[in-house]
């Protein structure tokens, strides 16, 4: 499996930005699709996650503020990302995670992208 991601950059505090990340291979297929983030001297955290039975998970730093969405057609997942703050800078980096009918669990990550937030 192999994930592009995209669309990160500068944004001013309060500001909105949208991260993609597409597969290389039907996410439909995948059980868990999502973003984390890494600023740094921090460890990589999970900002959301979306299941694919359209489950989703959020970090609570970002709850009411971020979207996780996926469009199974394209192979493609969406970070809508609103009301940023600077807090919020760091490398996103999109993951996927396979796990197979005998418990093996396959974890994918896509390079990161970085997202700026200015004061």
């Amino acid at each position: 499996v192999q994930l592009q991601a995209s669309g990160g950059g500068l944004v001013q505090a309060g500001g909105s930005l949208r991260l993609s990340c597409e597969g290389s291979v039907n996410i439909m297929n995948i059980n868990s699709v999502g973003w984390y983030r890494q600023a740094p001297g921090k460890q990589r955290e999970l900002v959301a996650a979306i299941t694919s039975g359209d489950s989703t998970n959020y970090a609570d730093s970002v709850k009411g503020r971020f979207t996780i969405s996926k469009d199974d057609a394209e192979n493609t997942i969406y970070l809508q990302m609103d009301s940023l703050k600077p807090e919020d800078t760091a490398v996103y980096y999109c993951h996927a995670r396979i796990v197979t009918s005998w418990s093996q669990i396959y974890d994918y990550w896509g390079q990161g992208t970085q997202v700026t937030v200015s004061s």
